[in-house]
């Protein structure tokens, strides 16, 4: 199996890592400086943890140098983190986020994965319960101006559902990618696939799944669950 199916097998078999209580379900009551002790705490014990848990062999591989096999654009949103659809995401993804998951906003942040580091993966990974996405399909027009430039580059129609509109989004950045990056793709050094981080079931095949939507501009269930199985994803001469 080759790196890059090996890395598509491995998001597709996604499980939401588990979140500590105190996370999830304790309300936030703190005060703003309790709060920021108590995220300093958690991040240096976890910090702790993995770092105790690497060898220096570990660091050394990537210590120079990184090469990653996928550039993913992702939402910002608190609830998307690559350890949910990667065991191990170092020197492997790089990661580019912004809310609404979008290319535009981070043209050369994602131009620097695929031409730069050369990834022959962009995945691009909306999810369930976008708030950039619910805010672009309402009225915004009072919201801060650096917001609503990025709120402003979301084409979704008005009132549309939630989760039909973050569909839409990822089809809509998936195109766009594949314009400008169809040269690569035109060589067969690239493939575009689209997913929805669907934490909440809304799609019905399970909680914490990543599910692919969009594969080089198919959007077609069987078509794609066909292409995942032959491991075909990299397809000169398709635009």
């Amino acid at each position: 199996m080759s790196k890059l199916n090996f890395l598509l097998m491995s998001t597709l078999l996604l499980l939401i890592g588990s979140i500590p209580a105190h996370a999830s379900d304790a309300p936030r009551m703190l005060d703003p400086q309790s709060q920021i002790r108590g995220v300093i705490a958690s991040i240096q014990q976890g910090n702790a943890r993995f770092s105790q848990s690497k060898s220096k062999k570990y660091f050394e591989h990537f210590a120079q140098r990184q090469t990653p096999r996928a550039t993913v654009v992702t939402c910002a949103d608190s609830r998307v983190h690559e350890n949910g659809f990667h065991p191990s995401p170092d020197n492997d993804l790089f990661m580019v986020r912004n809310i609404g998951n979008q290319l535009v906003t981070a043209e050369g942040s994602v131009e620097y994965g695929v031409r730069h580091l050369h990834t022959p993966l962009l995945l691009i990974v909306g999810h369930a319960a976008c708030g950039a996405i619910k805010a672009s399909t309402g009225n915004y027009a009072e919201i801060e101006p650096a917001i609503k430039k990025e709120l402003d580059s979301l084409r979704i129609p008005k009132d549309m559902d939630v989760t039909d509109g973050v569909l839409l989004n990822i089809n809509q950045q998936v195109e766009a990618a594949m314009q400008k990056f169809s040269a690569e793709i035109g060589s067969g050094k690239l493939a575009v696939l689209g997913a929805f981080y669907d934490f909440r079931n809304d799609l019905k095949m399970g909680f914490g799944k990543l599910v692919i939507t969009n594969i080089n501009g198919s959007t077609n269930p069987d078509e794609i669950q066909s292409l995942i199985r032959s491991g075909k994803l990299i397809q000169p001469g398709n635009k």
